[in-house]
């Protein structure tokens, strides 16, 4: 396919990154607007709270107290991956399912990646708790990344990518 052809099939791809991202960006201003940080409001009684809390790590806070030199890399990591999805969007625009778990998770990357330059941290705000067991705070972007993530992986065990490119 001309070049020309495959870059405009990903349209409607960086336009579902997008609205990943101003809809991550819409929940955490509201959230930040609302709460002080750590306060919490119990939405669903022993099960879910909406919380503020700020992440400088990765998943999970991960290196979050590494002494600061894990922004600029996590910095790096985002923009490198985010090139990379680029590239693989632009090859394979017409693969419906690679393509939506790209285009999430590069919408959630872009959506962290924003937070880590303009804020210096990661704002989360999702809580999910049972009986003392708590899942660590996450956003919107993190659960676009993992949706994205768990597309590619039922795309890859569907081996749906071989079969589109064979009828295309």
């Amino acid at each position: 396919m001309p070049e020309a052809g495959r870059a405009g099939r990903m349209g409607p791809w960086l336009a579902l990154a997008a609205a990943v991202v101003a809809f991550d960006r819409f929940t955490k201003a509201a959230v930040e607007a609302r709460f002080e940080y750590g306060e919490r409001l119990a939405v669903i009684d022993g099960f879910f709270d909406l919380v503020l809390v700020y992440n400088t790590g990765a998943a999970f806070s991960f290196l979050a107290d590494a002494g600061g030199w894990q922004r600029p890399f996590f910095i790096a990591v985002a923009v490198a991956a985010s090139g990379l999805i680029l590239f693989l969007l632009r090859r394979h625009a017409g693969e419906r399912w690679f393509a939506l778990g790209l285009a999430l998770i590069l919408g959630g990357a872009l959506g962290n990646l924003y937070d880590r330059i303009v804020l210096g941290h990661v704002v989360d705000f999702l809580l999910f708790h049972w009986r003392g067991w708590h899942y660590p705070a996450f956003n919107v972007a993190d659960s676009a990344i993992t949706v994205g993530a768990a597309v590619l992986i039922v795309d890859g065990l569907r081996g749906s990518r071989r079969e589109e490119a064979r009828n295309a």
